[in-house]
């Protein structure tokens, strides 16, 4: 069956989240002069919410914890590393963050160029994102690759997160794709690849880090423009 349908990932898959998010956190530590308050070096900070809120984030997706958890956590135990016990800080880094974040919208090299081949070619372009409905909507809008895609699926309008089949079942529904024609692109192992691949959709894993996980002839890319060798 030809593939009509392509469905990505959106965070560090179209939408840099690595780049944007560090934009942001960055801002927010000049504005509340972490250094000098707390003697605490940005990129060491950075580099430890990073860890903490990846931890998170697959918990989220494993079902073990809720997000409203990871929002009370990511920032609280970031600072609680370098041993500032202040949860009206992490509050303020936290609202601000998810305000602020989308100030900067930087994409994924390549991800421009390749939407526009995808529809030059015909294919029907969709959003499975595992992040919060209205930041993924915002972040599709005001980086402008909102117009590429018919329907923009987020975990909180299904109550579950890739893996879990449903919300590829849900997002089918909504775009009125069969599997046998659809095809996932995303950088998460387990959440995209194994994620579609048990539900029975295709899979192209976006190796970002070249993790050298391809098992069972899986396809797997480490740029965007290489989607172009398989469709």
């Amino acid at each position: 069956m030809k593939m009509q349908h392509v469905f990505f990932d959106l965070d560090n898959t179209l939408w840099d989240h690595r780049r944007n998010a560090y934009l942001t956190i960055k801002d927010l530590f000049e504005k509340q002069d972490i250094t000098s308050k707390y003697h605490i070096d940005f990129e060491e900070f950075h580099s430890v919410y990073h860890d903490i809120n990846e931890d998170l984030w697959e918990k989220i997706r494993d079902g073990i914890i809720g997000k409203e958890y990871l929002r009370e956590h990511r920032f609280y135990d970031s600072f609680m590393h370098f041993g500032v016990d202040n949860k009206e800080l992490a509050l303020y880094f936290e609202e601000n963050f998810l305000d602020n974040i989308v100030s900067h919208n930087e994409l994924v090299d390549g991800a421009e160029d390749v939407l526009e081949y995808l529809k030059a070619k015909n294919y029907t372009l969709h959003i499975i994102s595992n992040g919060f409905q209205e930041v993924t909507e915002r972040k599709c809008s005001l980086s402008g690759i909102a117009p590429y895609f018919k329907t923009i699926t987020s975990a909180d309008a299904v109550g579950v997160r890739k893996p879990n089949p449903r919300i590829f079942e849900y997002s089918l529904g909504l775009s009125e794709a069969r599997k046998e024609e659809s095809i996932l692109i995303g950088d998460d192992w387990i959440a995209d690849a194994m994620g579609a691949t048990d539900f029975g959709m295709d899979a192209i894993f976006f190796d970002v880090y070249k993790e050298e996980k391809q098992k069972d002839g899986l396809k797997a890319i480490t740029h965007l423009h290489q989607i172009k060798d398989y469709l």
